[in-house]
Parts: C-alpha cells; sequence; structure tokens
C-alpha cells in the first residue's frame, strides 16, 4: 500500500515539476521573443535578424534547430527498439553537414538575402521560381513541422502520467495530446510574428543548451551505471531488447533478409539505400537551415556557423547511441512500446529510471524526468518556431512581394504577411499533426529530408554550377522533384497498408518502399535538366555574375 501512495505521490510530483519546468521556459522564451520585437524594426530584422550573429552564436542556432524532437525522441526511440538499424539516422543526419557545409553554406550567403528563392531567381524570371520555391517550402516545412508536434504529442501523456482509464484536468490520453499540439501550434505563431529571426534564433541557442547538457548528463549517467563499460551496455541492450546479438546487427529494421521471397528483401534494401540517400543530400536542400546562413554578417561567419554546428550536433548524435542503447537496457523495448509504440517517449524513460537508481526514490525519477521533458519540449518549440518562420519569409517575400506584387510590396506590407502565414501555416500544421500521431517522428523527418532532397537540392546546385541552367529547368527541378516525393510517400506503406501507417485500416499502397529518395531525388536533377535542355533561355553574364557574387561576396547584401 505505501509503495502504491509513493508511486502515486512520485507521479503528482512530476506532473507538478514539469508544469512549472515548462512554465518556466516557456515565460523565459517569451520574455526573449518580446525582447526581440523591440530590436525588430526592418525586414532584414524581420528575416534575418538584422544579420548580426557571429559565427558562434548561429553555429549553436543552427544546432538547435537542427536537434530537433526527431532526434532527441525519435533516434532514441528507433536505437532502443531497432539497436544498430536506428543508429543509421545519427549517422545518415550527421554526415549530411559535409554536403551542406563544401556545397552551399557560403555560396548561398553570398548569394541571396532573406530566402533560398534568392538564390535561383537570381539569374531567371522572378515569378515562376519563386513561387515553386514557396510551394517547395511550405511542404518541406509542414513534414517536418508535422514530426515536431506528434513528438509534443507524444511526450505529453508520459510526462502528465496519463494512462488509458486515466485522466488529467478531464481530459483523457488523446484528448491531452491533441491540447498538446494545438498549445504548441499556438506558441510557435506567437514566437515568429513576435519575435521574428532575432526571437527565433535566442530561443534556439538557449535551447541547443539545454538539450546538450540534458543529453551529456544522461549518457554520464548511463555509462556511471556500467561502470564506463560500453560492452556490458551494449549486452545489457542485446538481453533486454528480447533480440539477443540480431539487435546489434544490421537487419533489424532495414535490408531485412526474408528467407524465400528475394523481391521483399530486395525491396527491404532498396528501403535502407533510399533513406541513407534522403538523410545525407536533404539538409543541403532544407530551407530553415538554408535561412540561417543569411543571419551572419560575411560569407566566411557562414563557414564558421556551420563547422561550430558541425561540433555540436557530432556530439550529440553519439549521445544517442547511450541514450538510445542505455533505454533498450535499462527500461526495455516492452516497457517503452507500452507507453508509446513507435518509441518517441524512450528517453524520457530513461530520464525516469535513471533518476530512480541515482536520486533515490520516486521523487527523483520524477525530478529527471521532469527535466528532460521540459528540454524536449524545448526542442520542440524552437525547431517548430525556425520552421514556420521559413515558411511564412517564403510565403511572404517570395510570393507575396514577388510574385503577386511584382516587387512592390513595401518592407512594413511584406513582414505583415509574413505574420498572417505564421498563423495559417501555424494552423494547417496543427490539424495535419493530429492525424500524424501513430508515426515515429525521426521517420517524419527523413520524409521531409526526402522532399528536400528531391525538390530544393537539384534546383540550388544546378543553379550555382551550371551555366547553361535556366527557368525552365529550375521550375521542372522543383515540382519534378517534389511531385514525384510526395506522390511516392503517399502511396507507400506509410500512408496505408501497414499496422503502422498513417491510415492502417486502409490500404492503396502500390510504391513497395517507405522512404521515396532514390527514385524522387535522380528524377529531380532529370527534371532540371530536360527542363534546360527544352528551353532556349539562356543568359551567361547573369550566371557569371552569380559566380563572381557566390565565391566572392561581392554585392552580396
Amino acid at each position: 500500500m505505501n509503495t502504491v501512495l509513493a508511486a502515486e505521490a512520485g507521479g503528482t510530483t512530476a506532473r507538478n515539476l514539469t508544469i512549472t519546468l515548462f512554465l518556466v521556459f516557456v515565460a523565459i522564451t517569451l520574455a526573449i521573443t518580446v525582447w526581440a520585437s523591440r530590436q525588430t524594426k526592418t525586414a532584414t530584422d524581420f528575416y534575418a535578424g538584422g544579420r548580426s550573429f557571429s559565427g558562434f552564436q548561429n553555429g549553436m542556432a543552427i544546432g538547435g534547430d537542427y536537434m530537433s524532437a526527431a532526434s532527441f525522441l525519435g533516434i532514441a526511440g528507433i536505437i532502443a527498439l531497432y539497436g544498430y538499424d536506428g543508429f543509421l539516422y545519427s549517422i545518415g543526419f550527421l554526415v549530411a553537414w559535409l554536403v551542406a557545409l563544401l556545397l552551399v553554406a557560403e555560396l548561398l550567403r553570398n548569394s541571396g538575402r532573406y530566402t533560398m528563392a534568392d538564390v535561383l531567381a537570381f539569374r531567371m524570371r522572378q515569378r515562376p521560381v519563386r513561387t515553386a520555391a514557396a510551394v517547395s517550402t511550405i511542404t518541406v516545412s509542414i513534414f517536418y513541422l508535422l514530426a515536431q508536434m506528434v513528438g509534443a504529442g507524444a511526450l505529453v501523456a508520459l510526462l502528465l502520467g496519463i494512462k488509458p482509464g486515466t485522466t488529467f484536468l478531464g481530459m483523457d490520453a488523446d484528448t491531452a495530446k491533441v491540447a498538446t499540439i494545438i498549445m504548441v501550434g499556438a506558441l510557435m505563431i506567437i514566437y515568429v510574428t513576435v519575435g521574428g529571426m532575432k526571437g527565433t534564433t535566442y530561443v534556439q541557442i538557449v535551447k541547443a543548451f539545454l538539450l546538450m547538457t540534458g543529453a551529456l548528463v544522461m549518457t554520464l549517467l548511463v555509462l556511471a551505471k556500467y561502470k564506463f563499460n560500453l560492452s556490458s551496455l551494449l549486452g545489457d541492450a542485446a538481453d533486454a531488447s528480447g533480440k539477443g546479438a540480431a539487435f546489434l546487427e544490421p537487419g533489424l529494421r532495414y535490408g531485412v533478409e526474408t528467407p524465400g521471397d528475394a523481391l521483399k528483401t530486395f525491396y527491404s534494401k532498396m528501403d535502407l539505400l533510399s533513406l541513407g540517400i534522403a538523410l545525407v543530400l536533404g539538409t543541403a536542400g532544407l530551407p530553415h537551415i538554408l535561412i540561417r546562413f543569411y543571419t551572419v554578417p560575411t560569407a566566411k561567419a557562414a563557414r564558421k556557423s556551420v563547422l561550430w554546428a558541425i561540433g555540436i550536433i557530432g556530439t550529440f548524435y553519439l549521445l544517442t547511441l547511450a541514450l538510445g542503447f542505455g533505454a533498450a537496457a535499462l527500461v526495455g523495448g516492452k516497457a517503452i512500446t507500452a507507453q508509446d509504440k513507435a518509441g518517441n517517449t524512450a528517453a524520457p524513460q530513461l530520464a525516469e529510471k535513471l533518476g530512480l537508481d541515482f536520486f533515490g526514490g520516486n521523487l527523483g525519477g520524477a525530478t529527471l524526468l521532469a527535466i528532460i521533458a521540459a528540454v524536449a519540449f524545448a526542442t520542440i518549440l524552437a525547431v517548430v518556431a525556425g520552421l514556420t518562420l521559413a515558411s511564412s519569409s517564403s510565403l511572404a517575400h517570395d510570393f507575396y512581394a514577388n510574385v503577386v506584387r511584382n516587387g512592390q510590396a513595401s518592407e512594413r506590407q511584406e513582414v505583415n504577411v509574413a505574420r498572417i502565414s505564421a498563423l495559417v501555416i501555424g494552423a494547417i500544421s496543427i490539424v495535419l499533426s493530429i492525424f500524424a500521431q501513430s508515426l515515429n517522428v525521426a521517420f517524419l523527418v527523413a520524409l521531409a529530408f526526402a522532399v528536400a532532397a528531391s525538390g530544393n537540392l537539384p534546383a540550388i546546385l544546378y543553379s550555382l554550377f551550371w551555366k547553361r541552367f535556366n527557368t525552365s529547368g529550375a521550375v521542372w527541378a522543383i515540382y519534378g522533384g517534389l511531385l514525384a516525393a510526395v506522390v511516392l510517400v503517399f502511396f507507400s506503406p506509410v500512408v496505408s497498408g501497414a499496422p503502422t501507417a498513417m491510415f492502417p485500416k486502409h490500404d492503396w499502397h502500390w510504391f513497395p518502399l517507405s522512404n521515396p529518395g532514390i527514385i524522387s531525388i535522380p528524377f529531380g536533377f532529370l527534371c532540371g535538366w530536360i527542363g534546360t535542355l527544352l528551353s532556349k533561355e539562356h543568359d551567361e553574364e547573369k550566371y557569371a555574375e552569380l559566380e563572381v557574387r557566390s565565391l566572392t561576396g561581392a554585392g552580396a547584401h
């Protein structure tokens, strides 16, 4: 009886602590946002934070933008459930930065002003290219936003201790998840509409620091539990997983060998390859990462910020190994999937277990769970703000100012439209997130990467490096890659025809792979090439000007 009372007391403490810490973080970030709004006077302030951030500050903010709920919750969950195969996400997300550093960061900073489309439209007809870029930016951002908000919903039931049959403020677990998604959506709209890029950047810097600290503390506790013996940690993880040695080898989730079915085995291996290509090439096409390069004063600072980001992000992804295998060993796969089928709560559940073991009793577990959960919430809020800013900037700067108003809009009008756009995009994301709650968040992000790599990356690389490239090629590349990725995802087992699909009771899938990258990315490049050759438009002088500008920074804003 006493044990039950103690557990209930611990649960109540966790709930109160979590709510308190979360409210403290929200209050601090809202204060930063209000302060930033007073510094935001021009369009450059709203879109690019006045280009006033140093390489280190921007590197921290990029880390804060990139280390999303997918990284913290999704990857830890996938490693905890699938072992070796889950770690592929960590490697893919990290290696992707080399593509961004070597091919995109510096050239983009020199060539554009506020959005990805500034570079694409520099030597082409403005209207068709900017329209295509705005459509692509919004599509990628919404896929990414889904992942963050689904993560928020999954966290809430765990934090508030809502299990089947129990309620919180009269809400059951499902209602509480929906309420959380709506609240996160409302907060992200406030961050963007009030604080612009300055407010969003400072929120991301604070969040990156909190996330790194939280992940490091948990990693040290996991290692201390095993006396810093990695071998015994991995051994325990394999035993607790119920899959034995197979847990530490490839083939549990991807590249699965199906005896007697060569076609199924082939598709599984192709899915692995497709995922790897999408993760490695996707970062250099993500709109919310690309606009971060405009917040620094020089190309040198852009390069420096990517180097800082690689250091911060690389360290973090190494820590996800300890978090994932630690969760498998100490919490166990059954306990993780009982709380959340997709494994999104593995890291917070590990925090609770470590707190119980190291800080004594339910109160210790409740306290560490509350701290890690508040950090995860901070992560979600910072990333959704960056995504909403990228898509609302594109709608206002690319579509409204340069397509609808043909370059005649004032700065004030442009910023007002960006704020209204943030409201609309936030509302769409909230509605879609409510339907996507059964999907793993790392997996949803991998889809966003595939869409970005299929539509945006071919257009950016062709624009920067191919003299013959023209308007027709850019429009074909963006729409071709984007449509291929979205259509293939819609007809894949992700949306229908599988127990974990968005619509598990229906089946209209005919595309066998879960990730479309292996087909849609080459298709995007092919569309850009065909579209270019079909048009006679050709401006060598403008390309020469772009080349000088991208390599030297001459004439950059």
